[in-house]
């Protein structure tokens, strides 16, 4: 076979920037595949790089980002570490667990990972040639903005990406942060003519409003840019798509209702959350509402409390202890209340965790919170697993993700785990205290299953609050489908159809 010939059977690509962090490109990437995927074509999303602390595991066990998991699943498709091979997991401001091909590769500082972009950009181009052997097409998205005119040297996603890989480009701006004709004018503005030619027109996300009052607006992008607008996506909340960050997370409730309409569950917003997508199912339940707090405060109004994962569990703890919040926390379990901790809280509801290699910072070991009796110490391998697990006869599905091995008494576990990436096996996980009121375990994604929400609910007294069946798994495919009819109506998905070669130019569904 000819290079030119094998060249031509590679799949084509569309990629989605945008004019800064959290944006839309993931929302739009996630149209996008379901809606290629409703035409029949076989399609894949791909981000070479994604620096998030909310991921999840692949069916072969590996780590890779939420958002592509997200994407994959609207695609209809299998989540492979090719669609996002770099990951990085902040553990401080400066920072990162790099996570390669869906395994721990390095700790790195911003500067130690930007002298490794050359040979992360080598296996992420490696990524998407695997991909684009296997599929039709590929939507790509970028990281944060496409003109970081200090990063462009060395950029492994965004423009550099997109010209690898002779994509044409779609740039998505945010109007709801204000200031949207200078994100899109100012982002070209910063570019080379070449990479401005490469972008072919714009999406603009989170309007609010008439929009037939932003035409005028529409109008002049077009007359000043000489680009397409191919249309504008109103801010929707009829529907809920998992959020790639924690930026959707960062102002918490200040208080907490003295009199709360409905039942309150309140999560601690710990400073390094990781997997709160964990909690999207409660937040959807009717006759209850999800509260994230971060000031100390009087918990008693709240039905249960929950210490969610966390990428920095021995600097999270200590946040607790100092601020208030182990107080806090053990009044409220004194007076009655009930609290569940996952991943980094499971291990913060110990008595101990242990680091003695320092994966987390400097070695040591901290105290924990007592209210199981469980210690931890943080040691390599890392656990990336797909979990089949019981809870008392009700049966569930989730992942773990985790570094700690936890020691807990053999009469005390609190799920009973039946298979870990498809293997059989007859483990115990996490830990529940003597009054049954503290909970601990592993498994991220609990709520995704019906049964282990409704059997959680009971525990804590919400007998009457109704769980769907359809809660996991058909919950999000019905939204990428409301996702898909929302972009179907407010974007011109012709002028982008056309962007496409024109054999994969099928019918709109």
């Amino acid at each position: 076979m000819s290079k030119q010939h094998a060249k031509l059977e590679k799949a084509a690509c569309l990629a989605v920037l945008g004019t800064g962090s959290d944006v839309g490109k993931s929302i739009v990437v996630t149209a996008l595949c379901r809606i290629f995927s409703n035409m029949g074509l076989k399609v894949a999303p791909f981000k070479a790089q994604n620096m998030s602390n909310n991921s999840g595991v692949t069916p072969e066990g590996l780590e890779m980002g939420r958002a592509q998991i997200v994407q994959a699943e609207a695609a209809r498709i299998a989540p492979h570490t090719d669609m996002n091979p770099v990951l990085l997991k902040p553990v401080s401001d400066v920072g990162s667990q790099v996570v390669l091909h869906g395994r721990p590769w390095m700790d790195a500082t911003s500067r130690s990972y930007y002298q490794k972009k050359s040979e992360l950009f080598v296996e992420s181009s490696l990524a998407l040639d695997r991909l684009r052997s296997q599929y039709e097409l590929i939507v790509m998205e970028g990281a944060g903005s496409c003109a970081e005119v200090n990063l462009l040297e060395n950029d492994i996603d965004d423009l550099r990406a997109a010209a690898q890989a002779d994509a044409p480009v779609i740039l998505v701006a945010d109007i709801d942060r204000g200031g949207v004709f200078a994100q899109i004018i100012g982002t070209l503005a910063c570019l080379e003519a070449e990479e401005q030619e490469r972008i072919r027109g714009f999406i603009i996300n989170r309007f609010r409003g008439d929009l037939s009052l932003f035409k005028p607006g529409i109008d002049w992008i077009k007359q000043r840019s000489g680009k397409s607008v191919f249309g504008v996506l109103p801010w929707f909340s009829h529907f809920h798509i998992e959020a790639e960050d924690a930026v959707v997370i960062e102002q918490p409730a200040r208080k907490l209702p003295k009199e709360a309409k409905e039942t309150l569950i309140a999560v601690i917003r710990l400073p390094h959350i990781s997997n709160f997508t964990d909690f999207d199912p409660l937040a959807r339940l009717n006759g209850c509402s999800l509260v994230y707090v971060r000031e100390v405060q009087d918990l008693n109004s709240c039905a249960a409390v929950i210490i969610p994962g966390s990428k920095s569990t021995r600097s999270d703890l200590a946040w607790l202890q100092t601020s208030g919040w182990a107080e806090q926390l053990a009044s409220y379990h004194r007076a009655g209340g009930h609290i569940l901790g996952i991943c980094g809280g499971f291990q913060m509801l110990g008595e101990q965790v242990h680091d003695p290699q320092g994966y987390e910072g400097d070695a040591g070991s901290s105290t924990g919170l007592a209210m199981l009796p469980v210690s931890t110490v943080l040691q390599s391998p890392k656990t990336t697993t797909r979990t089949n697990f019981f809870w008392d006869g009700a049966e569930g599905f989730g992942y773990e993700i985790h570094m700690g091995r936890t020691e807990a008494p053999a009469d005390c576990a609190m799920l009973r785990v039946a298979a870990r990436n498809g293997m059989p096996c007859a483990d115990a996980d996490g830990c529940r205290s003597s009054d049954g009121r503290v909970l601990g375990t592993y498994v991220h994604g609990l709520f995704d299953s019906p049964a282990i929400t409704r059997k959680w609910l009971d525990s804590i007294g919400l007998h009457s609050v109704v769980v769907g069946e359809d809660q996991g798994t058909l919950a999000r495919d019905r939204a990428y489908e409301e996702l898909a009819a929302h972009a179907l109506k407010h974007l011109d998905m012709q002028a982008i159809i056309a962007l496409l070669p024109p054999s994969l130019r099928k019918p709109l569904p």
